[in-house]
């Protein structure tokens, strides 16, 4: 019984070893590992020679001939310089009107050729009032539909304060200017009244009660 059993183990441990030695591997085995190691490597290799090289010239042809499928005809995308014509595409909405952007400088031109001093003038504060004004009806508007866009309300803080101070400054230096645009274009403001002085400013308010002479201090 020792016997056949330890004969049994040398036959599995002989197997063993011939199924991890390189010489133990089998024909079959061999021409597998052949057959995968070809479709896997290029037919540009160099183990290929005489009669597969010309074959994979030809196949390499063949691909490069064969149209991509994926890719749209040439028709498609190909436009012939007859075939658009003048004004197809002018940034006009749908409905054939233009854009509100461009209304808007249109309209800020027209109020600045309007109030401007002279056809040189490009800095007066009826000419910056003017465009301002435009401006600020324009981003109104705009957040109105997108009341999130928050930097934008930001930008039309800063130009509605420059306005004010625009025309408290022309009302200042010229009064009729300041009451002919401000009719004009409709602005809602309040020209600054003259700084009082303090009897006037502290006038209004009860005066202080009389010290009583013990807190007076003795000179």
């Amino acid at each position: 019984m020792m016997l056949s059993r330890g004969i049994l183990a040398v036959v599995l441990l002989a197997d063993a070893v011939g199924a991890f030695s390189p010489s133990g591997r089998s024909s079959a085995a061999i021409s597998q590992m052949v057959e995968e190691r070809q479709r896997y490597q290029p037919r540009s290799s160099p183990i290929f020679v005489g009669e597969d090289v010309v074959a994979a010239d030809d196949d390499v042809d063949d691909i490069m001939m064969t149209p991509d499928i994926d890719s749209p005809p040439e028709d498609d995308y190909i436009v012939n310089v007859g075939d658009l014509e003048e004004g197809d595409d002018d940034g006009s909405e749908d409905d054939g009107e233009p854009p509100a952007w461009a209304a808007s400088e249109q309209r800020m031109q027209e109020l600045r050729a309007e109030h401007r001093r002279n056809e040189n003038d490009t800095g007066s504060p009826e000419f910056q009032i003017a465009g301002m004004t435009e401006r600020i009806n324009y981003l109104t508007k705009h957040l109105q539909q997108h009341p999130k866009d928050f930097s934008t309300r930001r930008g039309l803080v800063a130009m509605v304060n420059k306005r004010r101070r625009l025309l408290n400054y022309l009302s200042r230096e010229n009064e009729d200017r300041y009451t002919s645009i401000v009719e004009a274009l409709g602005i809602r403001h309040k020209a600054p009244g003259r700084v009082a002085n303090r009897d006037e400013k502290y006038s209004r308010f009860p005066k202080q009660k009389a010290v009583k002479k013990h807190l007076l201090k003795k000179k």
